[in-house]
């Protein structure tokens, strides 16, 4: 029994009957995929001093070629409360597609909420809310505020609120 040659080239393999198979094309072998989509959270910004209201917001960054998303790249920053919001508006546009929950809110003082940790850990559960709703074929299709959360630079929580 003959094993696989890894070094090979693809246009040399043959099916077994020695007829070859399909040549990939450098596009195939290293092009982006047919529905590419890629979400990060990041870059946390606290904004405010002690004697205001404090509040940290994040960059969403949104690369994609999936023809539902307005743009291929786009840069925003949301805050908890849109994040809260935006998950709110997700459940009553839909009952086909269980919504993830959100990181917790902060159980601790005031001050650890702002702490370098506790920021970390709500970013890293933000980004894993967003990329779990945002990859769900339904929404993606279906969502009239998904988009519009991940691209616009303004999040208009009324737009989908209704009356």
């Amino acid at each position: 029994m003959t094993s696989a040659n890894p070094f090979i080239s693809f246009s040399e393999v043959t099916d077994g009957r020695g007829k070859k198979e399909h040549k990939q094309t450098f596009d195939e072998l290293y092009g982006e995929p047919e529905n590419f989509l890629e979400i990060e959270v990041k870059n946390p910004i606290t904004h405010g001093s002690k004697s205001s209201n404090m509040y940290t917001d994040y960059e969403i960054v949104c690369r994609t070629n999936i023809p539902a998303f307005k743009k291929k790249f786009s840069k925003v920053r949301r805050r908890y409360s849109d994040f809260y919001s935006f998950r709110s508006i997700l459940e009553n546009e839909t009952s086909r597609v269980v919504i993830p929950k959100l990181p917790d809110k902060s159980i601790f003082s005031y001050s650890n909420r702002f702490s370098p940790e506790f920021i970390e850990e709500r970013r890293h559960g933000l980004e894993h809310f967003i990329n779990v709703v945002a990859s769900h074929p339904l929404l993606q299709t279906g969502s009239r505020s998904m988009i519009c959360f991940i691209q616009d630079d303004v999040w208009d929580k009324t737009r989908f609120i209704s009356a």
